[in-house]
């Protein structure tokens, strides 16, 4: 998904920044194709050169890194460590299941229901884009 995604950008002359631990890049094929490839010795140096990089984050289908990634970012702006739009892109309803398992945390007083504004559901990419539109503009105004 990353890949199609940055190809996707790639060809609208957009710029692509890739973030790869060593240890992947060996394993991986990294990407040659990319505006920047940035190396960094390991996951945790990934995740925060990432956010570090990041105007927003938009969660698309994805494994267990994906997860990984979209509840590490979630807790990070719980903490207050940022204040960055975060959207989960449910498309097909890929994502019904964790919306569930996270209604069910708020009901059983795990999460609270006013951290369920700390991100958006959207059902497209189209959606996402959206919101991200207004989002930048209300903030830039």
């Amino acid at each position: 998904m990353m890949g199609r995604v940055a190809e996707a950008a790639l060809a609208q002359n957009g710029e692509v920044i890739g973030v790869i631990p060593t240890a992947l890049k060996v394993k991986e094929v990294a990407h040659t194709g990319l505006s920047e490839l940035i190396e960094t010795p390991d996951m945790h140096t990934r995740k925060a050169k990432m956010e570090e990089l990041s105007h927003a984050f938009v969660i698309l289908p994805g494994g267990f890194g994906t997860l990984d990634e979209f509840f590490e970012i979630l807790t990070w702006r719980q903490l207050g460590f940022h204040n960055k739009p975060i959207i989960l892109v449910n498309i097909d309803g890929y994502f019904s299941g964790l919306e569930q398992y996270i209604q069910r945390a708020v009901d059983e007083d795990y999460v609270r229901e006013s951290n369920l504004k700390l991100f958006e559901w959207v059902s497209t990419v189209e959606e996402a884009m959206t919101f991200l539109d207004g989002y930048f503009q209300k903030n830039t105004e």
